[in-house]
């Protein structure tokens, strides 16, 4: 069961960069970039890392993600720039 679970998260970490990657809007690809890195956490936890997946949680999914977004609104960064 837990090797179902952690094939699931897997494949959410996937999904989430490839989604990361194809998304025009900066704003969606970095919520998507930040979903990646949460169910990263997230598989630490499953794979029983808890100070991994606390750190992965805290800079990754959360100090870096909100860095990005508020760069972004700063910046005014809605597209890639060539549309």
């Amino acid at each position: 069961m837990l090797e179902l679970l952690v094939l699931l998260v897997c494949g959410s970490i996937l999904i989430s960069g490839v989604l990361a990657v194809l998304l025009r809007n900066m704003m969606a690809a970095m919520v998507s970039a930040g979903l990646a890195s949460l169910f990263a956490a997230v598989s630490y936890v499953l794979l029983a890392a808890p100070d991994v997946a606390m750190a992965e949680a805290a800079i990754g999914s959360g100090l870096a993600t909100l860095i990005f977004l508020y760069s972004i609104r700063k910046t005014g960064g809605e597209g890639l720039g060539d549309e």
